[in-house]
């Protein structure tokens, strides 16, 4: 059995995490690209959205990550009954999220959806990998906003995602399996293509979440444009 061995040291993150909405029961914020959601193991990988949070909001708790280069939407919990209230509905599928991102290329359907199961390979760490035998279901629905032609990246194609799973890595390595990664993306492919190297971030952004308020039972639809 391989042993995972994080060397990820995140550079600082001067961005500020921006607060949506507020109760006594949850927070809706914007995530910054290029801040962890959680503080990792390593001392140097403290400076997170949890860790930013929990001071100004004690004993909150995240609900669920967005990866380090992910912006966009999370709610956070104030507290345990709340995380438990919004993970069952994370867990049931009940939420429902939607993502923009820009894809290296120009993709020929306008709508579609890609089904390919994930694998955690230690071997490939950080690494996921599409595997039919050992890999767990994943669903991702996708529709083109717009084409594009930009002088240094080229052809870029502006999408809505929708994850049906939530699978880590799920819709990078999904739009890479579609043959277009999403630009900037280091793991799978998206500063490959001419022009994409100095790419400042990755182009994924949460830009919509759909939940009931555990409290309330109001749904709540929260958006946020994409900064890209």
């Amino acid at each position: 059995m391989s042993t995972i061995v994080d060397h990820f040291i995140a550079p600082p993150c001067h961005a500020q995490i921006e607060t949506l909405y507020q109760d006594e029961h949850l927070v809706l914020i914007n995530k910054p690209a290029g801040l962890l959601s959680l503080s990792g193991k390593n001392p140097q990988n403290l400076d997170s959205v949890h860790h930013r949070l929990v001071q100004i909001f004690p004993g909150c708790t995240l609900v669920h990550r967005l990866d380090f280069g992910t912006s966009g939407l999370m709610v956070i919990a104030r507290n345990k009954p709340i995380n438990a209230a919004l993970c069952q509905q994370f867990s049931q599928r009940t939420v429902s999220k939607v993502y923009s991102a820009l894809l290296c290329g120009h993709l020929e359907k306008d709508e579609g959806v890609i089904d390919a199961a994930i694998a955690k390979d230690p071997a490939l760490f950080p690494l996921m990998s599409i595997c039919a035998i050992t890999g767990k279901p994943a669903r991702s629905r996708y529709r083109v906003i717009e084409r594009l032609d930009r002088a240094q990246e080229g052809p870029l194609t502006r999408v809505e995602l929708t994850p049906e799973t939530g699978r880590t890595h799920q819709l990078r390595i999904h739009c890479q399996q579609l043959g277009h990664p999403i630009l900037g993306c280091d793991l799978y492919g998206g500063l490959l293509p001419p022009g994409t190297e100095d790419t400042p971030r990755l182009m994924l952004h949460a830009s919509e979440l759909h939940f009931v308020h555990p409290v309330s039972g109001e749904k709540i639809t929260a958006r946020h444009a994409s900064p890209f």
